[in-house]
């Protein structure tokens, strides 16, 4: 099966190697990207060096026969490209967040509405054995009905989001739709319940400072004793996470929180964290019904089930997978079903665009302080 690529940058081609791996008959045939010359040198004695290479995605669609189209462009242009696949009917993998604006995010939803293509968002951590043993547990009926949820996401590797080009809001929309749309997306796919308003605040405490636009840690006289300095990093490091995390434009907020209400009248607490580093690091949720609780982290991979009425706690041992927690590969395996004609997504677009949705409304509500109505 032939693949097209819309922005060829590391998760993509991560993707796509999880993807060949799964079905090796599958292979790129066609890539769009500013940066061609650099990937089709970089790529010229591997599996790249039979690839046509297109300057705009509008050339490589109107001339090649693609089986699938995966899109990896920078997170500002997820909407433009994906409106430009959904009238063609070919199965579509779209990265997140889906949109990183109100404006997109509507358009998106009518292009979707009207559209013939499948599409499958990379929200791999709904679909991690970790996740679905937690929708196991809980479909039993062994913790009761969950009334509330406690999220975290404490980021040991936060400086990415300060150091190179994630610190542009302008192409990120913040944080919330860079990290919490994963996690708002497993909560939501968990619960299988209708999110009904949102309250957020978000704080920027650490990373703001007032060294120059544009400083570079190597250019920095505080690079041997700043603890975010990447001067002195190994070389992928260095040239990925080149800029001052202290400087003045320095985007992002470096915590945030929300309080989701569900159609029940329960609610989930959900709170991100970018400055935590090393063991301090976590990403998981606890679930809680009059029954029972079931958490877990994915950094410990670890499901532990506590009993309320019996002493009585259960730990169940998660072979964690490979990329994104296995994930990956499992999204990859059903995207090649899609291809095929054998599956439906699972990760839609229509819960892309739920997750966004909550993630721009949270944005909103920090802004404003204000409860925002999960409403388009």
């Amino acid at each position: 099966m032939k693949l097209g690529v819309i922005g060829y940058g590391g998760r993509i081609s991560g993707v796509i190697n999880e993807i060949i791996k799964y079905d090796p008959d599958c292979r790129i045939t066609a890539i769009a990207d500013v940066k061609k010359f650099d990937i089709s040198e970089n790529g010229k004695d591997n599996a790249l060096k039979d690839v046509h290479f297109y300057d705009t995605a509008d050339a490589m669609l109107d001339t090649e026969s693609l089986d699938g189209i995966l899109i990896g462009t920078r997170c500002s242009m997820h909407t433009e490209m994906a409106l430009k696949v959904l009238p063609r009917g070919i199965p579509l993998f779209l990265e997140k967040p889906v949109s990183t604006n109100m404006e997109d995010l509507r358009r998106l939803k009518h292009g979707f509405e009207t559209g013939l293509s499948q599409v499958l968002v990379s929200f791999p951590l709904r679909v991690t054995s970790i996740v679905k043993l937690v929708k196991e547990i809980i479909a039993s009926g062994k913790v009761g009905t969950i009334e509330h949820v406690q999220a975290v996401n404490n980021v040991p590797y936060g400086g990415v989001y300060f150091h190179n080009w994630y610190r542009d809001e302008n192409e990120t929309g913040g944080l919330f739709l860079q990290k919490a749309t994963h996690d708002f997306d497993y909560i939501n796919d968990v619960l299988q319940l209708k999110p009904e308003s949102v309250c957020a605040i978000t704080s920027k405490q650490i990373f703001k400072g007032d060294k120059p636009a544009g400083l570079k840690c190597v250019d920095c006289e505080e690079n041997r004793t700043c603890e975010e300095s990447t001067a002195f990093a190994e070389k992928d490091i260095r040239e990925a996470w080149p800029y001052c995390s202290f400087a003045e434009d320095t985007g992002n907020e470096d915590s945030g929180s929300a309080l989701i209400r569900y159609e029940t009248g329960m609610h989930v607490s959900y709170s991100q964290n970018f400055f935590v580093r090393k063991a301090a690091g976590s990403r998981g949720a606890r679930f809680m019904g009059y029954k029972g609780t079931v958490e877990f982290d994915f950094y410990t991979n670890q499901v532990k089930v506590f009993m309320h009425h019996t002493p009585r706690v259960e730990t169940y041992d998660i072979d964690p997978g490979e990329a994104h927690f296995g994930g990956d590969a499992t999204l990859a395996a059903n995207f090649v079903q899609m291809m095929k004609g054998s599956e439906a997504p699972i990760s839609p677009l229509g819960d892309g665009l739920l997750s966004a949705l909550l993630c721009l409304k949270a944005k909103e509500s920090a802004k404003t302080d204000t409860f925002q109505k999960i409403e388009w």
